[in-house]
């Protein structure tokens, strides 16, 4: 029996010919990342400990993201003790307000994940990195800091489950409607401790944009990690950006999956999630009519230069409703000067929606979008969980960049058909 691209990268990170699903297993590891909001958490683990030494200065990155430009005196707080660690340990990999991005758009756009890895961090959506053909996933704060010291993590391989998308998508479907719709039919534990594997003729297409957003919301079905075969898309990607080698892993024709799902990709029309589970996924032609107070376009799932034009594409030339609020945020500096330089800020801006700094913000209800009582939030973030993006009786409405934009426009949930009609 064959292995799949999951069993295979942790099988040579365990220094093991093969592993198979339920097996424990010790792994050594090429990065461990924290942020602001888990770092503390963790250095206080390690001084709990009496450590105050990590494995490798160039494998841990600390990113601030959540809570930053610091919004408080207590998120001050927490991004104060990640910078002092990170000084202190002289990591490589620490980036201060004004060069760092949202983690999981960052560390790919440098290259610090490649096919081939394995790393982990203490934030769920770190699954993203599989889009890049690696294996990621999230844990605790304990075990980053376990991480941190050793170089090392102890795994359950997960059992592999495949999702084949037939077809061609329409002009406004992008990963995060595949996924959405994929979560949809599944359920939120469809995929619990399971590896998904996302295959098909539809992903063959996918840009790497709409795939980390597939990958990174395959904690929300909950998968222990979502992966992509590595192929010429990926390959392009990781050329323009990699300063190490990798390794390329393909799951074998005899491998074993514990189920296949498959989806056709070609009939869906993009996709509302409505509250209070990603699960809650119906087509927006579904999706009746919600008046809504606050559209969100941005996150580690939907802030890439591929979110922004197409925001910006339904954006450009018209106007946010009066009593609506635009937010806008670019996942990383990078993305926001991409977007500076092809006039889509400039198109965000007059249409009268706002353009952050990259942050988390309102993601987890945390700033720059937090929402009051009874208000409605369409939303390009990844939960919508009660009281996620504010108080418990908001409600998050979750879908791609052109659905916020529409709806941004028509003051309730709509369809980009609606608004643009060339």
């Amino acid at each position: 029996m064959g292995m799949t691209m999951t069993e295979k990268i942790i099988a040579a990170h365990s220094g093991k010919e093969r592993v198979a699903p339920g097996e424990l297993v010790w792994v050594k590891l090429d990065l461990v990342l924290i942020n602001d909001i888990t770092a503390p958490l963790s250095i206080n683990e390690m001084e709990k400990w009496g450590m105050d030494e990590v494995f490798d200065k160039d494998k841990v990155a600390a990113i601030p993201d959540h809570f930053v430009p610091n919004k408080d005196i207590n998120s001050a707080h927490q991004a104060k003790q990640m910078k002092e660690f990170a000084r202190r340990h002289g990591l490589k990999h620490y980036y201060e307000v004004g060069r760092m991005g949202i983690e999981h758009a960052l560390l790919p756009e440098l290259g610090l994940v490649l096919p081939g890895d394995l790393m982990i961090g203490a934030d769920s959506h770190t699954c993203t990195y599989g889009a890049l053909g690696a294996f990621s996933t999230g844990v605790g704060s304990t075990d980053a800091a376990a991480g941190m010291i050793l170089g090392e993590t102890w795994l359950r391989v997960p059992a592999s489950m495949k999702l084949v998308y037939k077809g061609h998508p329409g002009r406004w479907v992008t990963g995060k409607d595949l996924m959405l719709a994929t979560i949809g039919r599944i359920g939120v534990a469809g995929a619990l401790y399971r590896a998904i594997e996302f295959t098909g003729e539809a992903i063959r297409d996918l840009p790497m944009d709409g795939r980390f957003s597939m990958a990174n919301m395959a904690i929300e079905a909950g998968a222990k990690n979502g992966i992509f075969g590595v192929d010429e898309t990926t390959l392009d990607y990781v050329r323009q950006r990699a300063t190490r080698p990798w390794t390329v892993h393909h799951s074998d024709a005899d491998a074993e999956y514990l189920e296949v799902v498959e989806i056709d990709a070609g009939s869906l029309e993009p996709q509302v999630a409505f509250p209070h589970l990603p699960s809650n996924a119906r087509p927006v032609s579904q999706a009746g009519h919600i008046a809504i107070d606050q559209a969100v376009i941005g996150s580690c799932t939907n802030g890439r230069i591929e979110d922004m034009r197409m925001a910006a594409k339904v954006l450009k030339g018209r106007k946010v409703h009066p009593y609506v609020r635009a937010i806008v945020i670019p996942a990383t500096q990078s993305v926001y000067l991409q977007a500076l330089r092809e006039g889509i800020v400039e198109a965000l801006v007059e249409a009268g929606a706002v353009v952050s700094t990259p942050t988390c913000g309102p993601c987890l209800g945390g700033y720059m979008g937090v929402l009051g009582a009874g208000e409605k939030c369409v939303s390009t973030t990844n939960r919508n969980f009660v009281g996620r993006m504010g108080h418990p009786t908001s409600e998050v409405y979750l879908a791609g960049p052109a659905v916020a934009a529409a709806s941004a426009v028509m003051g309730r949930i709509a369809s980009p058909e609606e608004v643009v009609t060339e």
